[in-house]
C-alpha cells in the first residue's frame, strides 16, 4: 500500500502530499511525485527537502533510495544541491523548445532564455554604421552595369578585395580568376555535390554538424567517417578508402572539438589527394579567431590544385549576411559555374559590392579586431565560471573560435541536455554532432559563448554552472 503523505513539516514549514502508487520501483515512484509536485507548483522554487534520512523514514523506504533519486533529480535540474544548503527545488523557467537542432530547420517556437548555441556571432554587434558607409560608398562608386545581368562568378570587386584579404590573413595562393562567391558554406556543398562537380562518397571528420550530412544525404551522397583524435581527423585512413576521391576539413579548428589539424596529417591529406587525383575541401569556418596560439595558415597553402577553400561572413558578421566564397582549382572553376548559372543562385549585388568595400576600406579588419578581444573575454569568464563553480569539467578547443567543448562524467551527457532544456538554456550536447557510423569519444556540452549580448551572459553563465553534473 502506498504512503499518499509525508508531514515535513518541520523543514519546509507545511505537509508535503507524496502519492508513492503505480508500476515501478520506489524510487521511480518518488521521483514521479516530486517531478509532479515541482511541476503543480506545490514545491516552489528554493524550497528546502527534507534530508534523505528524515525523508526516507517518513516514507518507510531506504535512504540510499532517496539519495539516488535526488541525485537524479539534480542531474536533470529539478533541484540543486550546495554543500551547506542543503538540496532545494531549483530556480527554474518552463521548459522552452530550442530554435533549431543541428538536423532539422526551427519550427518558430519561443525562444530560450539563455542561448548558448555554437555557430551564432553576438547579432548586437553587427557593424551597422560601418556596413551603412560602405553601401553607400558601394552605390555611389557602382557602374550602372553592375544592377544589370551579372557575372555568376561575382562581382569583381569583391574577388578582388578577397584574394587580398585571404592572402595575407590566411595564407591563401589566388586570384581573383579562382573565386566564386556563393551564399555560405552550405550553398557550397550544394554547388559541389548536389550540382554533380564532385562526386560522393565524402570522407569527413567524425564529428560535425549533422545538417551538412543530411544536406549531402538528401542528394544521394554517402559520407564516410574518419577517426578523430587530439591531432585532429586522421587523414592516413583516406588511403582505407578506395572509392572515395573527396574529404572534407576543417583544419584551423576542428568543428566541433576543437584543436587545429597536426601538420603531418595536414600534409597527408593534401599527398593523399595529389595521389588518388581527388580534392581536399577546407572549411576554414572561424579561422579570423584564435587567442592563445600563433596563427595557422590555410591547408590550401600547400597545393592549391587539390585543396578547395570555402569561407563565409557567417560567423565575423552575421549569419543573415548570405555571403560566401569558394576558392577553386582552375578546372573546377567552369564546372562549377555551369551548376550555379541560374540567376535565382546568385548573392545579392549590393552585398557584394557592400562588403567588398568593407575590406578594402580597412573596416571589415578593425571589426574582426574588435570582435576577436570581446569573444576571448567572454572565453576567458567561462572558463574562470568553470574554475569556480564546476572545477571537475574540463573545457577542450578555447584556443580559437566562438565554442568550447565542456567533457563531462561518463554518462551524464542526456540529462545535463535534459536539465538545460528545463532551465531555459540552448545549447547541444556532443553526441548531436557525431556521425552515425563513428565511435564516440565522450560526454559533452557544445557551448557557445558568442550568441549573448554583454549584459546577458554572465546571467547565461551562471545557469549553465547551475545545470552541471557535480563531480563523480
Amino acid at each position: 500500500m502506498s504512503k499518499s503523505w509525508v508531514n515535513v513539516a518541520e523543514r519546509l514549514g507545511s505537509d508535503l502530499h507524496l502519492e508513492l502508487g503505480g508500476t515501478g520501483s520506489r524510487r521511480a515512484a518518488l521521483g514521479r511525485a516530486l517531478r509532479g509536485a515541482i511541476q503543480d507548483g506545490r514545491l516552489a522554487p528554493g524550497t528546502l527537502l527534507p534530508p534523505y534520512r528524515s525523508l526516507a523514514a517518513d516514507l518507510g523506504i531506504a535512504r540510499n533510495t532517496v539519495a539516488a533519486t535526488y541525485s537524479e533529480l539534480v542531474a536533470e535540474g529539478w533541484l540543486t544541491a550546495r554543500r551547506g544548503s542543503g538540496t532545494r527545488v531549483a530556480e527554474r523557467t518552463a521548459p522552452v523548445a530550442r530554435p533549431r537542432v543541428p538536423t532539422k530547420p526551427s519550427t518558430g517556437t519561443a525562444a530560450p532564455v539563455h542561448n548558448l548555441l555554437q555557430g551564432q556571432p553576438d547579432t548586437s554587434s553587427f557593424p551597422r554604421r560601418a556596413w551603412m558607409g560602405s553601401t553607400r560608398r558601394a552605390l555611389t562608386a557602382a557602374p550602372n552595369s553592375a544592377f544589370g545581368p551579372g557575372d555568376p562568378q561575382g562581382r569583381i570587386e569583391l574577388r578582388t578585395a578577397l584574394a587580398d584579404y585571404l592572402a595575407r590573413v590566411r595564407g591563401v595562393r589566388t586570384g581573383p580568376e579562382c573565386i566564386v562567391i556563393c551564399a555560405g558554406f552550405s550553398d557550397a556543398l550544394r554547388l559541389l555535390f548536389c550540382g554533380g562537380v564532385l562526386r560522393g562518397p565524402l570522407a569527413v571528420e567524425a564529428y560535425g554538424l549533422a545538417f551538412h550530412r543530411a544536406l549531402l544525404a538528401a542528394d544521394g551522397v554517402r559520407t564516410v567517417p574518419l577517426g578523430l583524435d587530439e591531432h585532429g581527423s586522421r587523414t592516413t585512413e583516406l588511403a582505407d578508402h578506395r572509392a572515395v576521391r573527396s574529404v572534407l576539413l576543417t583544419p584551423a579548428h576542428q568543428f566541433p572539438l576543437g584543436g587545429p589539424l597536426d601538420p603531418a596529417r595536414r600534409h597527408a591529406a593534401v599527398e593523399w589527394a595529389r595521389g588518388r587525383g581527388g580534392v581536399v575541401i577546407e572549411d576554414d569556418y572561424d579561422g579570423e579567431f584564435r587567442y592563445d596560439r600563433e596563427p595557422i595558415g590555410a591547408v590550401q597553402a600547400l597545393d592549391p590544385d587539390h585543396v578547395l577553400y570555402v569561407g563565409s561572413a557567417s560567423k565575423s558578421l552575421s549569419t543573415a549576411v548570405r555571403l560566401g566564397w569558394m576558392v577553386l582549382p582552375e578546372r573546377l572553376i567552369d564546372p562549377v559555374l555551369a551548376v550555379k548559372g541560374r540567376r535565382e543562385r546568385w548573392t545579392g549585388v549590393v552585398d557584394q559590392l557592400t562588403f567588398a568595400d568593407l575590406i578594402s576600406s580597412g573596416a571589415y579588419d578593425r571589426h574582426v579586431r574588435q570582435m576577436r578581444q570581446r569573444y576571448r573575454d567572454r572565453r576567458n569568464r567561462l572558463a574562470a565560471a568553470l574554475a569556480e563553480h564546476a572545477p571537475h569539467i574540463e573545457p577542450a578547443g578555447i584556443a580559437a573560435g566562438l565554442h568550447a567543448v565542456l567533457r563531462l562524467p561518463p554518462g551524464t551527457e542526456a540529462s545535463t541536455v535534459k536539465a538545460a532544456a528545463w532551465q531555459g538554456i540552448a545549447l547541444d550536447g556532443l553526441a548531436a554532432y557525431r556521425h552515425p557510423d563513428a565511435a564516440p569519444v565522450f560526454d559533452g556540452l557544445v557551448v557557445g559563448y558568442a550568441a549573448p549580448t554583454d549584459h546577458a551572459f554572465a546571467a547565461a553563465l551562471a545557469a549553465l554552472c547551475q545545470i552541471l553534473p557535480p563531480a563523480p
